[in-house]
């Protein structure tokens, strides 16, 4: 089974104002609501390209149902952790310049924290798991690391989308896949990283550390697959970027999707990067034919 785990999962509220006047009234042209969470959106990029999946996490309230019931009908698995208080939610003004104000989330009990360490505790060898996206505050910062830890002790694949301090945590317990873009990985060896090279350099250094697998994000750049096996140069499609958000999330989902189909890591990169394009040409999360469309267009290159 595959499991993906929102910590601070959200209710996006996407609004677009033609011409937002401060102070004054405003009516919106288009609007829309959508489950937010980055291990959210990697559960709907897997169920569109075919595969099963349970989402993990915490909700409250009336929005927390919202998330839940939004999931089912996508006939997405869900067992949530339920919170006292409302899942947040966060609002995208989409006007002349767009605004976001996102909300803070419910707090997490104790209670709570150990009710999720009981569900990682049941996984098994074959699964995977997927850590993706913010930590509350009200939650340890090393609890992604205590996540890990736990998991891999089963002898789970585990999966970690997460930037700074984070990732560099666990990186030693050996994750199966990690994605930082090019922006994130510079912050992590307080570094630039402004071409191919440089990532080739700092990327090697996360599987010197112990990652199994690290594929570095370069927009339009392309993409670097790093293992012990060598370093691959992935390129990106043509297309217009019409959406950023969800792309990184939609590169990991589609990774996981065709590596779990056919085992195969250079056939994983491809679809990866294909989804993650396919998302950033689109206004949603990107759908199976976009992605297999894209696919004949990206091509792998063993640089290593």
């Amino acid at each position: 089974m595959i499991y993906t785990c929102t910590l601070n999962p959200s209710v996006d509220y996407v609004v677009h104002v033609s011409a937002f006047e401060e102070g004054g009234l405003n009516r919106t042209t288009n609007e829309a609501k959508f489950p937010g969470g980055k291990g959210i959106n990697v559960s709907r990029v897997l169920k569109r390209l075919g595969v099963d999946n349970k989402a993990l996490g915490f909700v409250a309230g009336f929005t927390g149902t919202y998330i839940e019931d939004y999931l089912k009908a996508e006939n997405i698995e869900t067992a949530f952790t339920r919170v006292d208080g409302d899942t947040r939610i966060n609002v995208k003004l989409k006007t002349e310049k767009e605004t976001e104000i996102n909300g803070q989330g419910p707090a997490i009990t104790d209670e709570a924290l150990q009710s999720l360490l009981t569900q990682v505790k049941q996984m098994t060898e074959g699964d995977i798991f997927v850590l993706a996206g913010s930590i509350p505050k009200t939650l340890p910062g090393s609890v992604y690391e205590t996540l890990t830890e736990l998991a891999a002790a089963n002898g789970v694949k585990v999966v970690v989308d997460a930037s700074g301090k984070t990732l560099l945590d666990v990186v030693s317990h050996k994750p199966f896949f990690i994605k930082p873009n090019h922006h994130e990985l510079a912050e992590l060896f307080d570094v630039e990283v402004n071409s191919a090279e440089d990532a080739l350099v700092y990327g090697k250094k996360l599987v010197e550390q112990g990652a199994q697998n690290v594929v570095v994000s370069m927009a339009g750049d392309g993409a670097l697959l790093i293992n012990e096996s060598g370093v691959y140069s992935a390129t990106v499609p043509k297309g217009t970027v019409k959406n950023s958000v969800g792309a990184g999330d939609s590169l990991v989902a589609g990774f996981i999707a065709s590596y779990v189909k056919q085992g195969d890591l250079l056939e994983a990169f491809q679809t990866g990067v294909a989804s993650g394009s396919a998302t950033a040409f689109s206004l949603e999360l990107c759908t199976a034919e976009d992605v297999k469309t894209l696919r004949e267009q990206v091509s792998i290159t063993k640089v290593e």
